[in-house]
């Protein structure tokens, strides 16, 4: 029995440890310069239903399931996807535009695990020509989940995808 509560003792101990060094948060991003002009780019950019012509998801599950309520390219606007193991399900909501600067938007996972993380694109003028798009998001690490988190780098997981949109996105705007 003193085993036991030693035993049951160093697992609590060691759960309390790996919680306290456990990233607290996460933030990924990737950018990457278009030749276009900013107020193009922005325009493509701001509509929840253009990320699908980039969307690195979107060829890992081209028959997913997708409806869009809301009015497309304003706050409030959503876009929900239910697909393959790949790409789980979960929504998009535009939580707020900065007009030509910024669209930041709420990611709610269902699945393949229930999570929340806050999005966004950015537009930077490089010159009247070229414009610097920016995708990042960024969530909090609860607790238990944290302690996945030693084991899995977010930004190894997200960061080539985002790459591959980008990469997506430029093929497209500069064609």
């Amino acid at each position: 029995m003193t085993i036991a509560l030693y035993i049951l003792g160093g697992i609590v101990l060691l759960i309390l440890f790996l919680a306290l060094i456990a990233p607290k948060s996460y933030n990924v991003s990737r950018s990457i310069d278009i030749s276009k002009p900013k107020a193009e780019v922005f325009e493509n950019l701001r509509f929840l239903k253009n990320q699908d012509a980039w969307s690195p998801w979107n060829k890992k599950d081209p028959n997913m399931e997708k409806k869009f309520t809301g009015t497309d390219g304003e706050v409030g606007a959503m876009s929900y996807w239910n697909g393959n193991k790949d790409v789980g399900e979960g929504e998009q909501e535009i939580t707020k535009i900065v007009a030509g600067e910024r669209i930041e938007s709420q990611l709610r996972f269902l699945k393949p695990w229930k999570s929340v993380s806050d999005a966004y694109l950015t537009t930077e003028e490089l010159t009247a020509n070229s414009t610097k798009v920016t995708w990042g998001f960024s969530g909090k690490n609860k607790f238990p989940a944290s302690i996945f988190m030693l084991f899995m780098n977010m930004d190894k997981a997200v960061g080539g995808d985002f790459e591959e949109g980008l990469s997506n996105l430029k093929s497209i705007m500069e064609d």
